[in-house]
């Protein structure tokens, strides 16, 4: 705890009731953070009031400030700029930091007989040729791969003529997207036809291109060379399929880039797509600590993305809203110097866009995760609809099974990072009690559980009962939930709990808690990964509750033979299968299982025969 916070706030309460920004320094007077606010007292003085209201991450900058200074100014806007301006200049520790670290890119055409088209970051060979520089390192990419496609130029690493005949053709020439020059079957002029042509489409004259194509495949028509005139009518379908893909990507043709934001509890990814003239023309994505962005992540990042000459579209997509929206409208719309329209798009094509580049951020946070998209979406998913405070990695679920009362047991699962974790699942019998009560039961299989946690927790476990989960679902409704709370009041615990429902075909229908049902149909991705957690640990309790029924039925007849315990039984039932076949079994048949003399057998065949 800082120790300095009363005469923080102290300082705090003096500031006047009006724009500015607040500067945070720590011991050694460095800036941690920087911050605007529409009425500097009431902001700042928020930092240094009870630390339990604040997330995690509020808490650590607060704990690190040793002071403040402030700048007044005469309107929340002027103040949105100049915090702006002072996170680029000093980079705090606690804001968005984002560095243009992007390049150019160029299309290289390398200098030898058999020329070759690629995409490159910087000029790495003065003998090559260049085009570029350019800013889009993905526009740039993917239109040479469309070019070397069309044009069916090699994309290995071949030199030729050196190479010709050397082994056989790659798969690009199989599947028809390589001419096959190392086959030493095509001719040079052929080929310098195809890298000139790839050249044009590059420069943009796609429609001189169309044009020259059809005039030399009617030409070869004409002269009845039907194989080549061909392969233009494939150049040419293969420029018009490009273009016409290019073309639904937006319906409308105005330039709009579209942001989108994942989180989890180390990392903040965000995804950029940019459209001009209706066609994706660059991607980007960042990542961020997420611990150390306090406030307003969305509007901080979109200020320095487009503090960094980037050119200001027509339209910006978010995903969601945030403060200080219609200050960053009015900021953009200056910098551009024509209307700049700051969204949240509801419906039609600017929500498929949105929801497109929020996948692309899931996948890019998966994929430093090492795990599946669809995991990180639907925890996420989770954590939001239950207003958790952290994201739940490691979930644990209960269900009661008995019949009619008896054989009650209890079955725990676990889901970790959205995957079932099975050498994690505990099985209980319940002992406290005969009879039919299940929220006797659950109330006794938690509190067994926790008191296993107080055994092990020192052990640093990752998983099983040394571990307390993220968050705890029961496969049942309030009077569930309401037991367990009982139990995690008496041993002080704090962890989020919710009961699943299930509905007359028992489907999962909504998941409740203290304030009532709440409905989960609507988000996809939770409602899977729920849905999958309720048939998991109703399937496995289930199946330990058959196990121990069918194991009390052969309690109740072989094991009342005497001389016959279990692993006898066990071993009478692998020979035989059945109780049917054991009784009908003759004492020789019986005498030769495993373990089994001719006392007992004359003994298990006498108990069936009286029976």
């Amino acid at each position: 705890m800082n120790e300095k916070l009363h005469i923080l706030r102290e300082k705090a309460m003096k500031l006047p009731l009006t724009p500015g920004v607040y500067i945070m320094k720590n011991k050694q007077g460095k800036i941690i953070y920087i911050g605007k606010a529409k009425k500097l007292k009431n902001r700042v003085s928020q930092y240094f009031g009870s630390q339990n209201k604040h997330p995690v991450k509020v808490r650590k900058m607060v704990e690190n400030v040793e002071d403040f200074d402030y700048i007044l100014t005469d309107s929340e806007f002027e103040a949105l700029v100049l915090e702006a301006s002072l996170i680029k200049q000093n980079q705090p520790k606690y804001n968005i930091l984002l560095k243009d670290d992007k390049g150019y890119s160029y299309i290289k055409i390398t200098n030898e007989p058999y020329r070759k088209i690629s995409a490159v970051l910087q000029k790495d060979d003065e003998n090559a040729e260049y085009i570029g520089p350019f800013t889009s390192s993905y526009s740039v990419k993917q239109s040479v791969d469309e070019a070397n496609k069309i044009f069916r130029l090699p994309q290995c690493n071949k030199s030729f003529r050196r190479d010709f005949k050397k082994g056989r053709p790659c798969l690009n020439f199989h599947i028809n997207r390589c001419m096959g020059v190392c086959t030493g079957k095509i001719p040079k002029s052929e080929y310098d036809e195809a890298v000139n042509d790839a050249l044009d489409f590059l420069n943009g004259d796609i429609t001189k291109i169309i044009k020259d194509l059809k005039e030399k495949m009617n030409t070869c028509a004409e002269n009845l060379e039907f194989e080549k005139a061909g392969k233009y009518r494939d150049r040419i379908r293969a420029i018009e399929n490009m273009q016409s893909k290019q073309k639904v990507v937006t319906e409308t043709g105005d330039s709009k880039d579209v942001f989108a934001l994942a989180e989890n509890e180390q990392d903040i990814c965000i995804t950029v797509l940019r459209y001009d003239k209706g066609r994706l023309c660059d991607s980007e994505y960042f990542f961020f600590d997420s611990e150390k962005m306090v406030a307003n992540v969305r509007c901080n990042f979109l200020i320095q993305y487009y503090g960094m000459n980037r050119t200001v579209p027509q339209k910006v997509y978010v995903d969601e809203m945030f403060d200080d929206m219609e200050l960053l409208q009015q900021h953009l719309t200056n910098v551009r110097g024509k209307k700049c329209l700051v969204t949240v798009p509801q419906r039609g094509e600017g929500l498929k866009l949105v929801n497109m580049c929020r996948e692309n951020a899931y996948e890019k946070l998966a994929q430093k995760k090492g795990r599946q998209s669809v995991e990180i979406k639907s925890l996420e998913e989770l954590k939001n609809l239950l207003g958790l405070s952290k994201t739940p990695e490691y979930i644990e679920s209960y269900d009661i099974s008995h019949t009619g009362g008896e054989d009650n047991v209890a079955g725990m699962i676990v889901f970790k990072n959205g995957k079932p974790l099975k050498r994690a699942y505990r099985t209980f019998n319940i002992k406290s009690f005969t009879g039919q009560d299940d929220y006797g039961s659950m109330r006794e299989v938690l509190s067994r559980r926790f008191d296993e946690y107080f055994k092990y927790k020192d052990d640093n476990a990752t998983d099983g009962f040394g571990k307390l989960p993220d968050l705890i679902l029961l496969d049942g409704g309030k009077g569930q939930v309401n037991a367990v709370k009982e139990v995690m009041t008496e041993k002080n615990l704090n962890i989020p709990l919710f009961g699943m429902v299930k509905d007359s075909k028992h489907k999962t229908r909504a998941i409740t808690g203290d304030g009532g049902e709440i409905a989960i149909n609507s988000m996809r991705s939770a409602f899977t990964l729920v849905s999958e957690i309720q048939e998991e640990v109703h399937r496995f309790s289930v199946g330990f509750h058959h196990k121990k029924h069918t194991k009390k039925g052969l309690e109740l007849s072989l094991t009342k033979i005497d001389g016959i315990g279990e692993k006898k039984a066990k071993e009478l039932l692998k020979t035989f299968k059945t109780i049917k076949n054991i009784k009908s079994a003759s004492v020789d048949e019986l005498e030769k299982v495993k373990g089994i003399n001719r006392q007992l057998a004359e003994k298990i065949h006498e108990f069936y025969s009286e029976e």
